[in-house]
């Protein structure tokens, strides 16, 4: 496939619907070409039609199973490559990890084109089973904001995104427990099917004695506003493939303590000066250092590799080579 595919871009606040809609926005201005169709327009486009997709199994149905059907019937019928988010992965459990492996494999196979957002990424399609043909990686981009600069703590510790098992909560509020901190603030609300694991955890930190608060959906001026106050923004994900959460606390100014793995090392050496990367066992002691040094939480940096207008023009150049 060579030229401008048509992009697809799915309404909705999820993660990556939002990201498809910035990332069509930011293609569009680097290229004339660039059209954008919704998900109730492609049943009346022309057979063969040339459009790219983002695809995690949450965002296509209500099951992997539903949403590889979903995706695979539009293949049959149109020229589609895709952006593969939120791999299967071990932390999925045994029961998960195995429909989301045969769901996305579906999807990479009958995609004319696979992408992924990390090396990392590449390294799981394989290291699952997912897919063994060509992939891309580009990585997510970080858009430095002009007020990304140090500004007054309110003393808690925080996390950002989306509520689930296994995005690092319980990890972070025993960090903070042992740091002596007794605030943690939840950026964001429980994902979807997740409200009493949301109860449940809060419980569980005020047995610690840290109090949380859980933001709910806060709008971009307002999330960015509440992130720059944290003391200390931490990542400490068990499931992880490529994190909006980490550009985001880089994009105002942050530089999270975030619990090393290959995605986090990879990030680090992509952005250096942009991350302080831990192993788990000293998760506690480095917010701790960081309660003591709060300037070590802003990176201070002025300029940034890849922002979105680098990362549109690298899917452009995917395109115009005509790569799978």
């Amino acid at each position: 496939m060579t030229g401008v595919p048509l992009l697809l871009v799915h309404p909705g606040d999820h993660g990556v619907a939002v990201y498809a809609r910035e990332l069509a926005s930011a293609i569009r201005e680097r290229s004339d070409e660039v059209r954008t169709v919704d998900p109730p327009a492609l049943t009346s486009l022309a057979e063969g039609t040339a459009v790219h997709a983002h695809f995690t199994d949450r965002l296509w149905g209500d099951s992997p199973e539903e949403a590889s059907r979903t995706f695979g019937a539009l293949a049959r019928r149109l020229r589609i490559s895709v952006t593969l988010h939120d791999l299967p992965q071990e932390s999925d459990g045994e029961r998960n990890l195995r429909r989301r492996r045969r769901a996305y494999a579906l999807v990479a196979a009958t995609a004319t084109g696979v992408t992924v957002n990390s090396e990392h990424e590449r390294a799981l399609l394989q290291e699952e089973g997912v897919w063994t043909g060509p992939a891309t990686a580009i990585p997510l981009p970080v858009e430095l904001q002009a007020d990304a600069v140090e500004q007054s703590s309110d003393g808690s510790l925080g996390v950002l995104g989306y509520f689930y098992p296994g995005k690092g909560h319980d990890e972070a509020a025993q960090a903070a427990a042992t740091a002596g901190m007794t605030r943690m603030t939840v950026l964001g609300r429980a994902s979807d099917g997740h409200a009493a694991d949301l109860d449940a955890f809060v419980r569980r930190a005020a047995d610690l004695g840290v109090e949380v608060e859980v933001t709910g959906w806060l709008d971009d001026r307002e999330i960015a506003r509440r992130g720059r106050a944290v003391a200390v923004p931490v990542i400490a994900h068990r499931h992880i493939s490529a994190s909006g959460s980490l550009a985001s606390w880089i994009g105002w100014g942050r530089r999270p303590v975030a619990v090393r793995n290959r995605y986090i090392d990879e990030m680090a050496t992509l952005r250096p000066g942009t991350l302080s990367p831990v192993d788990a066992t000293d998760l506690a002691e480095a917010v701790r250092r960081a309660v003591g040094l709060p300037r070590i939480t802003w990176h201070g940096l002025e300029r940034l590799p890849l922002s979105r207008a680098d990362v549109a023009d690298a899917y452009l150049r995917v395109w115009e080579r005509g790569q799978r």
